[in-house]
C-alpha cells in the first residue's frame, strides 16, 4: 500500500497547482480498476487502482495520457505509464472517452493496454469499458 501513496501524492497536488479538472472513472475487465484523473487540456495524468481483489493483491498505475483527438463530444488518447504489484511494469493504454449527452459530465469509454512490459511474465494486453464522471472546472477540452 505504501507504493501508492506517492503516485497519490503528485497527482493531487499536480490537479491542485494547475486547477485542473477532476474525473473519476471505473474499468470494467478481467483485470477491472477505478481511476481519478485530471484533464490539463489535451494531458491527463490518472492513477489507477485495482478493484475486486483481496488488499495483497493490490495494484496501482500511473499514467500519463494525451488527448491526440480532443472534441466536446469525444475524445481518443494514448499513454505511457508504470504499474506497481501484479503485472508490475510498464502500462500503454489506448482509448476512446465519449460524452453523449447534453450535459458533459458523464461519458463512457473503451481502452485497450499493454502491461506488465518488463516483468518477469508475459505482457497482458487488457481491454476495458466503464464510465467517467467529469466534476466542474477549468480542464476541458482545447
Amino acid at each position: 500500500m505504501n507504493k501508492c501513496f506517492l503516485p497519490l501524492a503528485v497527482l493531487l497536488a499536480t490537479g491542485t497547482v494547475s486547477r485542473a479538472q477532476v474525473n473519476v472513472a471505473y474499468h470494467q475487465s478481467s483485470l477491472p480498476f477505478a481511476s481519478v484523473s485530471y484533464d490539463l487540456k489535451r494531458f491527463h495524468p490518472d492513477l489507477r487502482i485495482s478493484t475486486d481483489v483481496s488488499a495483497d493483491d493490490l495494484s496501482a498505475e500511473l499514467t500519463l495520457n494525451y488527448k491526440f483527438l480532443n472534441r466536446e463530444d469525444f475524445y481518443f488518447y494514448g499513454g505511457l505509464g508504470g504499474r506497481v504489484n501484479a503485472f508490475a511494469g510498464l502500462v500503454i493504454p489506448v482509448g476512446v472517452t465519449v460524452f453523449p449527452f447534453n450535459k458533459k459530465s458523464l461519458g463512457f469509454h473503451a481502452e485497450i493496454a499493454v502491461i506488465g512490459i518488463g516483468d518477469e511474465n508475459d505482457p497482458v494486453l487488457r481491454g476495458s469499458w466503464g464510465i467517467k464522471f467529469q466534476f466542474p472546472g477549468k480542464g476541458g477540452t482545447e
